[in-house]
């Protein structure tokens, strides 16, 4: 079963990022065939500054290598260097009708949220159909907000395939009910652009400021506390035990602790349970060509099969002679 990935190279990682979506990535070597690419192609429609993009290539590579994901047991690289992608964009471009992409409500969430509207952003499904259907993928793990692209995947590769032939792999999206919505230091969603997070490799210090700046209510050290609605539980229920949570009520339920008592509980916890995954990443960051080693050996391993598509691609549509 192949199941393919992609990553947009955002740079700094939260445990928002990891327990909605890294993990289940991991989890995914397990499963099938894993396609992982770190998607810097789609990044162009937003960053604009040639050392962010590269800086977050590099960093989103070095942060998913630490995280789990093993090259030994997945094809891991970086979208841009299998440039057959683009040749298949343009191709299905041609098989793609303006009103699907019109009703796509990525672009239009986007748009409305004020991004600037142009090409990419526009054909920006387009792109994310020929990741999926160079690789014959045959799962795409999405959230609710992505179903629709898969749905526009399958709808292109179906009109390439009722004019050449069966040549399209028709992709299933699937969702994870059970994947955690990680809330922030101020109980929204964990999000970057909420400036809510808990990042994953922060330093002692900026960890440390972040759990303490968890929003509770103002119940003091003599006060029983309600565990069942406050941020720090929720947040130590991604790295407890179910024992380790029965004792952390008692203590919410027993007055002499504040807040401060917990979320430093909470901290030691994430610092526990990130210390080897910070530990690999220290390792990588040391060793930046073992990195390239890996995205290149990655990016040769899906470039043959890409190449093999587009043969077979080419000559379908006529651009042999």
């Amino acid at each position: 079963m192949r199941i393919l990935s992609g990553i947009q190279p955002s740079g700094t990682l939260h445990i928002g990022n990891y327990f909605g979506a890294i993990q289940k990535i991991v989890q995914a070597q397990e499963e099938g065939d894993l396609f992982a690419f770190i998607a810097s192609y789609h990044a162009l429609t937003s960053v604009k500054d040639k050392e962010e993009l590269k800086n977050n290539i590099f960093e989103v590579a070095v942060n998913f290598l630490a995280s789990g994901i093993d090259p030994d047991k997945c094809t891991f690289w970086v979208q841009s260097d299998v440039k057959e992608v683009l040749e298949l964009y343009w191709i299905l471009s041609n098989h793609t009708p303006m009103g699907l992409l019109e009703r796509a409500h990525s672009y239009k969430d986007k748009v409305a949220r004020g991004k600037s509207s142009h090409h990419g952003l526009f054909s920006y499904p387009v792109l994310m159909a020929a990741d999926i259907l160079l690789f014959d993928s045959e799962i795409v793990p999405v959230g609710k907000d992505q179903i629709q692209h898969v749905e526009i995947a399958r709808d292109i590769a179906t009109s390439f395939n009722h004019t050449y032939g069966n040549f399209l792999t028709l992709p299933k999206s699937k969702v994870d009910e059970e994947v955690a919505t990680v809330p922030g230091t101020d109980g929204a969603k964990m999000s970057k652009s909420y400036n809510n997070t808990i990042d994953m490799f922060a330093s002692k210090k900026v960890l440390k400021k972040q759990v303490m700046g968890i929003v509770t209510d103002s119940k003091g050290l003599d006060d029983v506390k309600d565990w069942s609605n406050c941020n720090i539980y929720t947040l130590c229920k991604l790295f407890m035990n179910e024992d380790e949570l029965k004792t952390l009520q008692k203590r919410y339920e027993t007055p002499g602790e504040g807040y401060g008592h917990f979320k430093l509980t909470l901290l030691e916890k994430v610092t526990e349970y990130f210390a080897p995954f910070e530990k690999r990443r220290e390792e990588l960051l040391a060793n930046p060509e073992e990195v390239k080693l890996i995205l290149e050996k990655g990016a040769n391993k899906a470039r043959k099969l890409a190449v093999a598509k587009m043969i077979l691609i080419r000559e379908a549509v006529g651009l042999t002679y």
